[in-house]
């Protein structure tokens, strides 16, 4: 139950968010991986299994082990469990049960209700681990604005990169899939990261690693905004050079 494991899990897991977080501050990497390693689990729980009550068990022993952290509880013997109750205040279990009861989303083939819908699973999946991760680093209650905005962005991002995987799965992802749907989605995207920046300052710099793993987000946005069919042939993303790029940057300057 060591940050070693977590840090195994989140490299093959989820790479980018792996190089995100090896860019922050070594008592930044401490709280971001075992976050990061939680979200895998948990984002993977939906996929393992074709039986649907098998893929909620795997969500509500996760649900379980927020719950035991938020009552103060001993963590339970796995890997990410120990570590990750390390790291999250008791206060702020309720984020990551909320993200989990989100991905129930990912287990059924029903669609999106409607736009709110969307949104609201967005934010529960991107912006309340950006903003428990913010909390774990000492951001104070006025940063949850800008830090859910950006996060809001990276994870409409990251959606779309996955828009042909969960249609080949027989999910239903967008409530609008024609262009200009698609374009009014980015340009929306674009807009909560603009405004997320602008109140930058509301973010105390021990905080801002909580937001490094957007750091494609900006670029991918601005690709399927302007050229949306990119979206449905999986073809969003920054080549090897354009990705080292924009994670020195963020790396250096701590400007996500």
């Amino acid at each position: 139950m060591t940050l070693q494991a977590c840090a195994e899990l989140v490299a093959r897991g989820d790479p980018e968010r792996f190089r995100a977080a090896m860019a922050a501050p070594v008592e930044a990497r401490a709280v971001l991986l075992p976050l990061y390693a939680f979200n895998v689990e948990v984002t993977r729980a939906p996929w393992v299994t074709e039986e649907p009550m098998i893929a909620e068990m795997r969500l509500q022993f996760w649900r379980d082990v927020a719950e035991e952290i938020g009552q103060g509880a001993p963590p339970r013997a796995h890997e990410v469990a120990a570590p990750l109750a390390a790291v999250v205040q008791p206060g702020d279990a309720a984020l990551l049960d909320a993200l989990v009861a989100a991905r129930r989303w990912d287990i059924y083939r029903d669609a999106f209700e409607d736009e709110a819908h969307f949104d609201a699973y967005l934010d529960a999946t991107g912006g309340n681990l950006a903003w428990a991760a913010a909390r774990a680093l000492g951001a104070p209650d006025g940063a949850e604005t800008a830090v859910r905005g950006a996060a809001w962005a990276a994870a409409l991002a990251s959606f779309l990169r996955a828009v042909p995987e969960l249609e080949a799965r027989g999910r239903v992802p967008l409530l609008d899939g024609r262009p200009e749907g698609v374009v009014a989605l980015a340009a929306r995207g674009l807009g909560r990261l603009a405004e997320a920046r602008a109140a930058r300052g509301s973010v105390p710099r021990r905080a801002a690693p909580a937001l490094f793993h957007g750091w494609q987000a900006e670029a991918i946005l601005r690709q399927a905004r302007s050229e949306p069919g990119r979206v449905a042939a999986g073809a969003l993303g920054l080549g090897a050079f354009g990705q080292s790029w924009r994670l020195a940057a963020v790396a250096l300057t701590w400007r996500w």
